[in-house]
């Protein structure tokens, strides 16, 4: 039995390798942000076996770090996925120089700046 699952598991490595070997590279963060997020089953399997009650230290410690692991390769998954899909946005229209906002609010002259000019039509009172 144990044969068995180690021939599986390095097939299943070899296999696994083989298959990102060939993605191109353009298209490997959109494949792996999406196959991060499908890591949220193993965090489900997780929490399931453990809340079935296992037995032993060892089992429950590695069960907690396989869910520990899972959520923050889902997160990662995610994140990465946002990240992608907002460079695809439209950007903003740039802002209007700034001559043209200080025009239209009274703000030109210096003059204005100091009191000087309402001081000399006052008379200097």
């Amino acid at each position: 039995m144990l044969l068995t699952n180690l021939a599986i598991l390095v097939l299943a490595g070899f296999t696994g390798f083989l298959t990102i070997s060939k993605v191109p590279n353009t298209l490997h963060t959109p494949l792996m942000s999406g196959t991060n997020a499908i890591h949220g089953i193993v965090v489900l399997g997780g929490i399931i076996v453990l809340g079935l009650g296992v037995d032993g230290f060892l089992s429950k410690f590695l069960l907690v770090i396989a869910i520990a692991f899972g959520t923050i390769n889902v997160v990662g998954g995610f994140l990465v996925t946002d990240r992608m899909l907002e460079m695809f946005k439209s950007k903003p229209a740039p802002p209007q120089a700034v001559a043209e906002v200080g025009q239209g609010a009274g703000l030109a002259g210096p003059a204005r700046s100091n009191g000087a000019a309402s001081a000399a039509k006052d008379g200097g009172r």
